[in-house]
């Protein structure tokens, strides 16, 4: 059957090409004739997989790595003069000698346990208090309010009042830490419950969930996202807090060594201090962001391209 494109009625030959070859022609053309006329098709490759790929460790590390160049390269130069800012050299030097004599082993160890309790005590109340607040209204009622007016107010200007309440000795540092943790962690927890989907709630109860049946496989599940970052953030304010916290009468802690080392004008021992303080944070965020990988293996997100 051949498919003519001549208007009706018209005598015209047919133009088409598709009624010039019968099958029969087309049969005695034999196999080679359509493998010739059949359109070659190429792969499509995307554009991210044509293109020279960098290993993710190199392009992380290339940043800190040029930074630490320039920084050597200003020192060698003469532009950052050591009363200024000590060559990274010096640094490394510096830093080698109070690991070897056990001063700075030591000082980690004493503000990492300062972090610790002040951390675990701060968990626990902004978490709390969280609770509360986000899973009932008469809790929210009682607790919002005061929390929110409390995080307004800096807590490095409460350090007089727990001078004067604690006295100098370990609790009104871990007492700072421990305020400055737990507002972030409050406000994403409540964030999280608050923000859980009402038709999740609804699925739950037509499933015959009590309220503890909800709290525990819908709304705390949905609030853990929040959490583990009201966690990361908190982490970051510790180590904050930590700083402001070593400088009341500390005798011990990576603060006490900024402290000696202003006195005596070291910025090389102040700068081995606040790397260590860096690493320190650095160290505790990839703990979180490992236990957060674990715990939400049920949500995948977009990871970037």
């Amino acid at each position: 059957m051949s498919i003519s494109h001549a208007p009706p009625g018209s005598s015209g030959p047919d133009m088409s090409p598709i009624s010039k070859d019968s099958p029969s022609d087309r049969a005695a053309s034999g196999p080679g004739h359509a493998a010739h006329a059949a359109p070659e098709l190429e792969p499509i490759v995307p554009a991210s997989t044509r293109r020279a790929r960098v290993p993710r460790w190199l392009r992380r590390t290339s940043g800190p790595l040029l930074l630490l160049a320039l920084w050597q390269l200003l020192s060698n130069t003469g532009v950052l003069t050591p009363d200024v800012l000590a060559s990274p050299g010096t640094i490394a030097r510096v830093g080698r000698d109070l690991v070897t004599d056990g001063s700075l082993p030591g000082a980690m160890g004493v503000s990492l346990q300062r972090v610790a309790v002040g951390l675990l005590l701060g968990t626990l109340v902004g978490t709390g208090l969280a609770l509360v607040s986000g899973l009932f209204r008469i809790g929210e009622d009682l607790v919002d309010a005061s929390v929110q007016m409390l995080r307004t107010v800096p807590f490095v200007g409460l350090i007089p009042l727990f001078i004067i309440w604690f006295g100098i000795g370990e609790t009104p540092k871990v007492a700072i830490i421990t305020l400055g943790v737990s507002f972030p962690l409050y406000l994403n927890v409540y964030a999280g419950i608050r923000g859980v989907d009402s038709q999740l709630i609804e699925a739950g109860e037509s499933l015959g969930l009590s309220r503890w049946g909800l709290v525990r496989h819908v709304i705390l599940p949905g609030a853990l996202p929040g959490a583990m970052t009201g966690l990361r953030y908190s982490l970051g304010i510790a180590w904050l807090a930590l700083v402001f916290a070593e400088q009341i009468n500390a005798d011990a802690g990576i603060g006490f060594l900024m402290v000696q080392a202003r006195d005596f004008l070291r910025t090389d021992v102040i700068v081995v201090c606040l790397i260590v303080y860096a690493f320190l944070g650095l160290l505790a965020d990839f703990v979180v962001r490992t236990l957060e990988r674990l715990l939400l293996q049920w949500r995948p997100t977009f990871t970037g391209r």
